[in-house]
């Protein structure tokens, strides 16, 4: 007879391809994993995966068999955690990516209260500013920032951000206050590049209707969005970015929000998910968490103090 922990590794084997990286994130020995992939092929009576020296693919029959696998164990968390969410005890590991900004400022201040009120949860963010593959990383669900890329991911809209460009009081202070995208030619931009690549430096503004990009000259590129806002706060120059993720150091002083007129269109924010019937209902708990406590920054409010016009 089988049993859920076979199911569990053999989950885990199909989705990453390989039996070392299975065994690294189930904490157990390659050989281990091997051995009881062997086994659930001998009580099934027939072969789950195809082994080769360079890869691990799933057979014909694994591909069915891995279907029914994932079914079977969402129905046994569901069946497991019934009275769990009834009583509030939720336990158990639940895995997220989130963008940085978003993860620091609009998530991390209300994850003291979530803990405290379910202390055996194994919860794991991970804040990258990167696309990651869930499945061969291990998350069980993605939050994005901005249009996406084709995938079979399952999408969840949770709402939008505001967004604007900001530069420090002395940053301002050196270089003065833009009043229209023109002004924009005597500035320098500190801005997101994924990759680095030598792009040309500009700032997106509604004009006329319409985003357009208006040059500038480069101050510095990053690919994390908190070091683009240290950058910004340190005076080397404007940034673009959300209204909530700033919104602490734009009502303390240490940020201004600079061409308010020429804001770019709210920018969506998208809750992804596997290809599932359902979701375990530790997973559910916290990503509903998520969307509550997030849902006072979605609104297009003004900040305070007025920003510069």
């Amino acid at each position: 007879m089988m049993d859920l922990s076979e199911l569990r590794i053999f989950c885990r084997v199909a989705e990453l391809g390989s039996f070392t990286r299975a065994a690294e994130q189930l904490g157990m020995a390659k050989g281990r994993v091997s051995t009881v992939v062997q086994a659930l092929e001998g009580k099934v009576g027939g072969r789950l995966l195809q082994r080769t020296t360079r890869s691990v693919r799933l057979t014909p029959e694994g591909e069915l068999f891995l279907v029914r696998c994932k079914e079977l164990l969402t129905d046994a968390e569901q069946l497991q955690g019934m009275f769990q969410l009834a009583g509030g005890e939720i336990r158990g590991r639940v895995r997220i990516d989130m963008p940085n900004l978003f993860a620091q400022e609009m998530v991390m201040p209300h994850l003291p209260a979530l803990l405290a009120a379910h202390p055996l949860l194994d919860l794991g963010i991970s804040t990258n500013d990167r696309r990651v593959d869930m499945v061969r990383e291990g998350f069980d669900a993605l939050i994005r920032l901005g249009p996406l890329p084709d995938s079979d991911l399952v999408a969840r809209p949770l709402g939008s951000l505001v967004m604007g460009n900001f530069a420090s009081p002395a940053y301002l202070a050196r270089h003065g206050i833009p009043h229209t995208p023109a002004d924009l030619a005597s500035h320098r931009l500190v801005y997101y590049a994924n990759n680095l690549r030598n792009e040309e430096a500009a700032l997106l503004c509604m004009v006329d209707g319409a985003p357009q990009a208006v040059p500038m000259r480069s101050a510095l590129a990053v690919n994390n969005s908190a070091f683009m806002q240290a950058a910004c706060l340190h005076g080397l120059g404007i940034m673009p970015g959300a209204l909530p993720t700033n919104r602490r150091l734009i009502e303390s002083g240490q940020l201004v929000e600079v061409l308010p007129a020429f804001r770019l269109p709210p920018l969506p924010v998208t809750l992804l998910l596997p290809q599932r019937r359902h979701l375990a209902p530790r997973v559910d708990m916290v990503l509903n968490w998520i969307a509550r406590v997030i849902r006072p920054s979605m609104q297009d409010l003004p900040v305070t103090p007025a920003a510069l016009v």
